[in-house]
């Protein structure tokens, strides 16, 4: 399964929306996209998430829940090179 990490970065005055919506309805995940970790920036306006998936378009349906309040960098992640 290929790791992601993904940048969500606050649009500009949304970051209580963005708290608002994870609370009430959560992460809204489609199947196949799984969380792992999460990270937030000191300023709390860039949230840094480890995700996986097999099928990289899961993504798309999962942004555009969130895309009014949130702009995203997906970046796929290489496998630890072994023997390290």
């Amino acid at each position: 399964m290929a790791h992601y990490m993904v940048l969500e970065r606050f649009r500009a005055g949304h970051s209580a929306h963005v708290y608002a919506r994870f609370h009430e309805k959560g992460r809204l995940l489609p199947e196949g996209l799984h969380y792992i970790d999460s990270w937030l920036s000191a300023n709390d306006d860039v949230c840094y998430q480890l995700m996986e998936t097999e099928v990289p378009e899961t993504f798309d349906s999962w942004i555009a829940n969130w895309d009014d309040l949130v702009e995203f960098e997906i970046i796929e992640l290489k496998e630890k090179p072994t023997g390290r």
